[in-house]
């Protein structure tokens, strides 16, 4: 990349500080999928589903899982 490709960003304001960010999100983006991919992971058959209808998956009863052992 050159300061060129960042120019838009700056242009809508960022400064060095929000461009490092916007950096490091691409980049968790970019690691994720590879992780997931070098260990086999498959995502659940109903991501897909959702992926190809639109329509957003639920979890049962409307509520959310615990968000960890301590929950």
């Amino acid at each position: 990349m050159t300061a060129a490709d960042w120019q838009p960003l700056r242009d809508l304001g960022f400064d060095d500080q929000g461009l490092l960010e916007v950096g490091h999100l691409i980049s968790i983006f970019n690691y994720f999928p590879r992780m997931a991919d070098g260990f086999g992971i498959k995502p659940d058959p109903r991501v897909y589903e959702a992926a190809a209808t639109g329509v957003p998956l639920r979890w049962a009863g409307g509520q959310r899982p615990p968000a960890g052992p301590e929950s």
